[in-house]
């Protein structure tokens, strides 16, 4: 155990996370750009049956996210995987979480720059093909890079008026799609079941909206009652994101009929309920939904290998500060540059399939940690799961299944990107120990 570890458990920091809190954190976790562009690559993979792969999912994550919960609430200051896997398994492995992290916030954000690109497509068709594609995405990138270095507070002030239109347009959406459709909505289920091999694509591909909620078990320490309210509201978080996921499939299938085909789904179904002012009004959803996690995505993810850096464990580069901003302007830079190559180079399902791998990774290493660090901080207020090591080892093994979904393409893509930090890490401690 690292020897800064016992000076952390003894931070003192202010518990005012309850419930509520901690449910509007899983919550908007969850519903990032995802769900807005997944309904058509789910119905293409599994049809009609598609409403059911959401369930799959959730039971798949629960397990995980209740590992989460435990491990998170062992540690008082401010947590994380780096912080989980140095704990557990040493320095190199914390520093894979970390790593690990970044690679799926940085593809995350490549694949939620393709999905608003093409959002802004079903509008204008030239900006979404070609030349005009690729300079939508330098201005959607190039901007949101020049935010993060110069720091505006007031960009990150708007990301809760964001939050706020992104749940009234999708809640909107179902409502009304209930309401226009009738039974409609509900699938006849009359068609062939889908291959067992096409569930499993499917399942990870929806895994994307299903990951986010980590960043709302980092925090932990600072509940007011973690034993009760992390599980709870994660519990209570993923129910209602379930919910809400399966009623966006079952009515954006019924508005329209070849789902599959298109790659904006929840924009045709606005539009095929509403006409132009539905597509419209949907549009401002995905853009303040988009926008909000891309800001986010990119503050948080440069600060990792800022801090990796300030660790020896990264680059000294990537931990300059300017002068002018007092931000971590090189890592910020790295990130915009590398997230606009891979948002060139692949589209929105091929991405959000990509990211899907390095979070397994990350998950699956975090409930391996339980079995090394319970021993050492059961006798501390912590919650601990119950039924001895028995969720931890589902959370392994529904990783595990899930890495075996992948395609051999994303394996070897996400390999040398593992490969590369590497490197980085072990030149990076080189340097440090001279």
């Amino acid at each position: 155990m690292p020897k800064s570890l016992p000076q952390e458990i003894k931070e003192k920091l202010p518990r005012n996370l309850g419930l509520w809190g901690v449910w509007m954190l899983v919550v908007n976790g969850f519903i990032g750009a995802g769900i807005f562009g997944l309904p058509s690559g789910a119905a293409a993979l599994a049809g009609e049956y598609s409403v059911f792969i959401y369930v799959i999912c959730a039971l798949l994550m629960l397990p995980v996210i209740l590992s989460f919960a435990e491990v998170g609430s062992y540690f008082k200051g401010t947590g994380g995987p780096t912080k989980y896997g140095t704990a557990a398994f040493g320095p190199f492995i914390g520093f894979q979480g970390g790593w690990l992290y970044y690679l799926a916030r940085l593809i995350s954000f490549s694949a939620n720059s393709v999905l608003l690109t093409d959002s802004i497509g079903y509008f204008f068709p030239a900006l979404a093909a070609g030349n005009g594609r690729l300079l939508t995405l330098v201005l959607i990138i190039g901007i949101l890079t020049l935010v993060n270095i110069i720091g505006s507070s007031e960009s990150m002030k708007s990301m809760g008026l964001f939050t706020l239109i992104k749940f009234t347009v999708l809640i909107g959406l179902v409502f009304s799609g209930v309401i226009m459709l009738g039974p409609e909505v509900i699938p006849s289920f009359d068609s062939a079941l889908p291959m067992g091999s096409d569930i499993g694509a499917a399942t990870l591909l929806l895994i994307y909206a299903f990951v986010g909620f980590e960043g709302a078990v980092v925090p932990a320490g600072e509940a007011k009652n973690p034993e009760r309210d992390m599980p709870l509201g994660l519990i209570l978080g993923l129910a209602v994101v379930v919910f809400l996921y399966m009623a966006i499939q079952l009515v954006s299938q019924a508005a329209v009929p070849d789902l599959a085909s298109t790659k904006t789904p929840l924009l045709d179904a606005s539009a095929a309920l509403f006409g132009e002012p539905g597509a419209i009004f949907l549009m401002v959803g995905v853009t303040t939904s988009v926008i909000a996690n891309l800001i986010g995505a990119m503050f948080s993810a440069s600060r990792v290998t800022y801090a990796l850096a300030l660790d020896q464990s990264f680059p000294k580069w990537f931990g300059t500060v300017n002068d002018k901003y007092l931000t971590p302007a090189n890592s910020i830079l790295f990130f915009g540059i590398v997230a606009f190559v891979l948002a060139a180079m692949g589209s929105f399902t091929f991405l959000a399939a990509m990211t899907v791998l390095a979070r397994l990774f990350l998950f699956g290493m975090t409930c391996a940690c339980i079995p090394v660090l319970r021993p050492k901080f059961k006798d501390k207020k912590v919650f601990i799961l119950k039924g001895g090591y028995l969720i931890p080892v589902l959370g392994v093994a529904a990783c595990t299944w899930l890495m075996f979904q992948v395609t051999w393409t994303n394996i070897w893509m996400t390999g040398v990107l593992i490969g590369i930090g590497t490197v980085l890490y072990l030149v990076s401690r080189k340097k440090g120990q001279n």
